[in-house]
């Protein structure tokens, strides 16, 4: 049985998610993503190599890295996962630069503890001092624990100027002619180049861009009709089609997670 349930305080998105044929689109978030492997084994592509994570294992991502996932067998999975703001993180975590995480997966029981307390305070709707507080309590152990290192990175400066015209256009139709242009690059070359820096092609990316700004459109509106008019989808069903891939849930369901 497939199941997520979103649920959102201090800037914080929490997850809880039971799959077992599901399986998402190879996309990115812009935001830090820590999760706990509950049951059963994740598998996914981080950035071109295999990662499974076993029961207790702790999944790391930083924001914008490309991966997929899935159960690992069809005994299915479940876990829960929290989408922290970049901004929020490093305020919290008093740093300037993005952090990297040293390692995908670790196998940390206080962090591991930490995780599950945070997101099950969010998922049941605690108060939100609460929620602060555990937060702070989960950077914390982040920092003491070394899992994470003070790293900038550093895009192909023609990469980074591509994303930036993508997301300028997100409501419009992908033009890929016109960035390879901006770029002096023939489409071709743009399209070889921006997969092999990101792992992804430049319209898997621009979707995934237009389903992470609908999701935000909805949180702030709480209506999904303002998502499909903000985001250029052709409809609710060409605009549930895409959140699913990447959410696991329609916009539909999403919304009614929030209120």
């Amino acid at each position: 049985m497939e199941k997520f349930i979103y649920k959102k305080s201090v800037g914080i998105t929490a997850l809880s998610a039971s799959m077992t044929e599901f399986k998402y689109k190879k996309h990115a978030h812009k935001e830090y993503a820590i999760g706990v492997t509950l049951r059963g084994i994740q598998h996914y592509n981080l950035d071109g190599s295999l990662q499974l994570s076993h029961k207790n294992g702790i999944m790391l991502f930083h924001p914008e890295q490309t991966h997929d996932g899935m159960a690992h067998d069809k005994s299915g999975l479940d876990y829960v996962m929290l989408y922290i703001d970049p901004e929020l993180l490093l305020e919290v975590m008093e740093k300037k630069d993005i952090v990297r995480f040293s390692s995908p997966i670790v196998y940390d029981r206080t962090l591991e503890q930490k995780v599950l307390n945070l997101s099950s305070a969010i998922l049941g709707e605690k108060e939100e001092a609460l929620c602060s507080e555990l937060f702070l309590s989960l950077t914390d152990r982040l920092v003491q624990s070394s899992l994470s290192t003070d790293y900038m990175r550093k895009d192909n400066a023609l990469i980074r100027k591509a994303k930036d015209m993508i997301h300028a256009n997100l409501e419009h139709v992908l033009k890929l002619d016109e960035i390879g242009k901006e770029l002096q690059l023939s489409k071709y070359q743009f399209i070889r180049l921006f997969k092999a820096q990101t792992g992804i092609s430049p319209y898997q990316y621009f979707l995934n861009c237009k389903v992470e700004h609908a999701k935000r459109v909805i949180e702030q509106s709480k209506d999904i009709y303002s998502a499909v008019a903000a985001c250029g989808f052709v409809d609710l069903t060409h605009l549930n089609k895409h959140f699913k891939s990447v959410y696991g849930t329609t916009a539909y369901e999403y919304i009614a997670h929030l209120k």
